[in-house]
This record gives structure tokens, C-alpha cells and sequence, in this order.
């Protein structure tokens, strides 16, 4: 447990790598499938569902650079050993820190999500 700072950094390498991961994945399937609706001259309005795979993207991206998973924040647990073997966090006042970053790595997600849905759909092609 000597890596674990609460509501700062509760995960290691081997989830922070896999965050990179999925952030890569994300961010792939956003850029063919925006090439997708280009080529077949899909409605405008279809780029808005560009909002989940981006929000994938931005999901993973924010947790690598922060070190810290969102969905262990809000369960109260943290993993800096195997992947997959979580630990729990016993303080509360932790687990509240950690609710708190979780969150607002929800929220940054989402905004970044958002501004690069609206990117795409003003884009002129």
C-alpha cells in the first residue's frame, strides 16, 4: 500500500498501461468511424456518435495521466500489484478523497468528450 495517496494515485504500471490501452483503442475507433461517416456522406447530425467512443478515449487518457481509475475511486479500491487484484481503501475520509477525483475525472472526461464531438461536427468535410 505504500503507492496509494488518497484522492491522487491509486493505480500502477500495469493499469496505467492498461488505461493507455484503451484511450489508443478509443481513439482509433473515433477516427474510423468519423472517416466512415465521411466517405458515405452521412447527416451531419451523425457525428454526435462520435460522443461514446471519445468519451472511451477520453476516459482512459485522463485516468493514465492521473494515475487514478475512476471506477476504483468509486468503489474505494485501489491496485498497484497484479491486474485485476484490488485492494480496499479502510479510511473513509480516503475513500471520500477518492470519490471526490473520481468525479471529476468523470466530468473532465466528459467535457473533453464533448468539445471534440462538437470539433467533428463543425468540421467542414
Amino acid at each position: 500500500m505504500p503507492d496509494y495517496i488518497p484522492g491522487t494515485c491509486n493505480i500502477g504500471t500495469g493499469e496505467i498501461r492498461r488505461r493507455q490501452l484503451v484511450a489508443l483503442a478509443g481513439l482509433i475507433f473515433s477516427l474510423v468511424m468519423f472517416s466512415g461517416l465521411i466517405v458515405t456522406n452521412a447527416p451531419r447530425g451523425a457525428r454526435f456518435s462520435l460522443f461514446v467512443p471519445l468519451l472511451v478515449a477520453s476516459v482512459g487518457w485522463v485516468q493514465s495521466r492521473k494515475k487514478f481509475c475512476l471506477a476504483y475511486g468509486f468503489m474505494g479500491t485501489f491496485n498497484f500489484g497484479k491486474l485485476g487484484a484490488i485492494s480496499k481503501v479502510a479510511d473513509p475520509v480516503d475513500r471520500a478523497a477518492d470519490r471526490r477525483m473520481a468525479l471529476g475525472i468523470l466530468l473532465q472526461s466528459c467535457t473533453v468528450a464533448v468539445l471534440a464531438t462538437l470539433m467533428a461536427w463543425v468540421a467542414p468535410v
